[in-house]
């Protein structure tokens, strides 16, 4: 559990900083964050489940900030177009 934690700290902490950068050089790194952040929100799933939903809240609370990590990415690459 203490490792799931740590992985998602780091990609939110990771997305966070590609989201707020002011130029993105490398667009393919900022999909793969995507995809590393859509891949934590299902492994968060996946562990709430087996916990049978009960992490004190902080499960939810980690769901939601990995939601809101995946739209803030998906908004920044929205916004290469412009």
């Amino acid at each position: 559990m203490k490792k799931l934690v740590a992985i998602l700290t780091l990609v939110l902490a990771f997305g966070a900083g590609v989201v707020s950068a002011q130029r993105v050089h490398d667009w393919r790194d900022l999909d793969a964050v995507h995809r590393h952040i859509t891949e934590a929100i299902s492994e968060m799933e996946r562990a709430r489940a087996a916990n049978h939903y009960d992490m004190d809240g902080h499960g939810v609370r980690a769901e939601e900030h990995l939601r809101a990590a995946e739209r803030e990415v998906n908004l920044a690459i929205n916004a290469r177009a412009h």
